[in-house]
């Protein structure tokens, strides 16, 4: 067990090592850390914007793109997003995640789907269904492939979460995961850095709770944070552990770290923050999706994002 905690740790050290050199002669190395800027003009998004992902070329995508079922497109350093993908009608996509080979998959809380969409957007296919789903919300990708989906229902005011992987036999078998305790609301999702531990947000209790993945089930609750006031939303985590989570209404992003220590609050540009993704030439940069203005912001930090790492460990750049 020694060694295998000691060779995770390794890894993420070699990963930060081997993206730290990439901005040593970069103008963005000089932006101030942890403060905000509006990076999109105003009214891009619809009320909807959301489930931000940043591709492997560093390029951010963002659903509800001028209205509902579409999906953005912000090149790297670029400042007007354009539209990249459009889903079948009906379907309002929420998140968005990129696994380690670089596909995209989306998230349609309407349609009760997780899509699979092209590298050029111009197919959108179903990866998998369930009328069991209440409304898939925000996803996460294991090393592996694994996709891990909250999925609240907010008139009972409980969710579940779901996970969703390919079978030895090649097929997508999708199932509810089981746990020790009933959740509420289950919104933002994210895992550790070594793959073991899955974060769950609740909106409804503003709590944000971690469980031992082990295989279906969640074992070991544990309340990492709850807020005192404002609502939760999205969540990630960087190579470290540390958790930033969007506390929507207040206009800020909370980073904690994993044992649920408050260590810094960052003010953003506009109070409705929806959710965030780290990006950037070395996964330290992080884009906020704003629900008030419709826009996209951005700050600099000190910790390059989990899943920016998994790319740069495989050697996509």
């Amino acid at each position: 067990m020694r060694t295998a905690i000691i060779s995770s740790r390794t890894i993420w050290i070699l990963c930060e090592l081997a993206v730290a050199g990439l901005i040593a002669s970069s103008a963005i190395a000089q932006e101030a850390p942890f403060q905000s800027r509006q990076v999109t003009p105003a009214g891009e998004y619809t009320f909807g914007i959301e489930g931000p992902a940043v591709d492997a070329k560093g390029n951010l995508y963002v659903v509800n793109f001028g209205k509902p079922g579409t999906i953005g497109k912000l090149a790297a350093d670029a400042s007007q997003s354009e539209l990249f993908a459009v889903l079948p009608e009906g379907s309002v996509g929420n998140a968005i995640r990129f696994d380690r080979d670089g596909r995209m998959f989306v998230a349609d809380y309407k349609k009760h789907n997780i899509f699979l969409v092209s590298p050029d957007g111009k197919q959108v296919e179903t990866y998998f269904h369930s009328d069991e789903f209440n409304q898939p919300n925000d996803l996460t990708i294991a090393a592996d492939g694994t996709i891990y989906a909250s999925d609240p229902h907010w008139k009972t005011h409980d969710g579940q979460v779901w996970r969703i992987a390919k079978s030895a036999a090649g097929s997508i078998i999708g199932e509810k995961m089981t746990a020790t305790r009933k959740m509420s609301t289950t919104n933002g999702i994210d895992l550790s850095p070594d793959g073991k531990t899955l974060y769950v947000g609740e909106s409804d209790t503003r709590e944000i709770w971690s469980y031992r993945i082990d295989g279906n089930r969640l074992l070991s609750p544990k309340l990492v944070k709850r807020f005192a006031d404002f609502d939760i939303d999205g969540l990630r985590t960087d190579t470290s552990g540390n958790l930033y989570v969007a506390r929507i209404l207040k206009g800020t992003i909370a980073v904690l770290t994993p044992a649920g220590e408050l260590t810094r609050e960052i003010e953003l540009k506009a109070k409705e923050p929806t959710n965030l993704a780290f990006g950037g030439i070395d996964g330290k940069t992080v884009f906020v999706t704003q629900r008030q203005g419709g826009f996209i912001e951005s700050f600099r930090t000190d910790r390059a994002g989990r899943e920016f790492c998994l790319w740069a460990c495989t050697g996509r750049k």
